[in-house]
């Protein structure tokens, strides 16, 4: 059974003080912090881009990934890579060479993710689960943080799972997007070990170290639950 982890998207954090935000999420436990990079053409926002998240880097030490919701990833990967990202995660639909990219990535000395929008099938990774470390299934139409989890994605999930176990290859199932106190079960029991959330975490009232041991105990329940199930 792979290991539950808990990645912050920083999108709710304050941009000034970046480097403060991302100590305080390496202080309440997280397991890695996710960069969104937005190009304001794949998606309709901007975010940060290799050199900020560079900038961030010698703060802490738990790893990066980037989630590079950009047109023509292969352009720029190579630098989030330098800029201290361990992951890369590129969009299926973002590039007609999604092989040749995600070799790219691992050429470049990271690992390599995809990434998979609502509406695009499970079907559109089988051929590429050799080249890669995750899978990520978007539980929210990629652009913006606080949206409201699309629970009709988790079937999906469960179909990616599905087809990591015929394929053999040990491959981690990430889910991005809405995820909180009441959705985080139905995504880590459709088979998701690696649960990324935003707003979530920043508006617990108790604060991030609550907020991240709360929504891993969910997690973690649900997944040994599905685990022990298809036992």
């Amino acid at each position: 059974m792979a290991t539950v982890e808990i990645v912050p998207s920083v999108l709710p954090a304050d941009f000034s003080r970046l480097g403060e935000e991302a100590v305080a999420l390496e202080e309440a436990g997280v397991d890695r912090i996710q960069w969104d990079v937005m190009d304001g053409r794949f998606v309709p926002n901007l975010t940060f881009g290799p050199d900020v998240i560079a900038a961030v880097r010698p703060h802490v030490s738990v790893p990066f990934e980037a989630h590079l919701m950009v047109e023509h990833p292969e352009e720029l990967l190579h630098r989030y890579v330098e800029a201290g990202c361990e992951l890369v995660i590129l969009h299926a639909e973002s590039t007609i060479h999604l092989h040749r990219a995600l070799t790219m990535v691992a050429d470049c000395g990271g690992k390599a993710a995809v990434a998979l929008n609502p509406s695009t099938p499970a079907e559109a990774v089988r051929d590429v689960l050799d080249l890669v470390d995750m899978v990520l299934v978007m539980t929210v139409n990629p652009g913006f943080g606080g949206q409201a989890y699309i629970a009709s994605m988790e079937p999906k999930v469960a179909q990616v799972a599905e087809m990591i176990a015929a394929s053999g290859h040990a491959v981690d199932i990430e889910v991005d997007g809405g995820i909180s106190p009441k959705t985080i079960a139905g995504a880590a029991g459709a088979g998701a070990n690696i649960l990324v959330a935003g707003s979530a975490l920043y508006k617990d009232p108790e604060g991030l170290k609550h907020a991240v041991a709360d929504l891993r105990e969910r997690a973690e329940a649900a997944y040994s639950q599905r685990a022990g199930s298809a036992a």
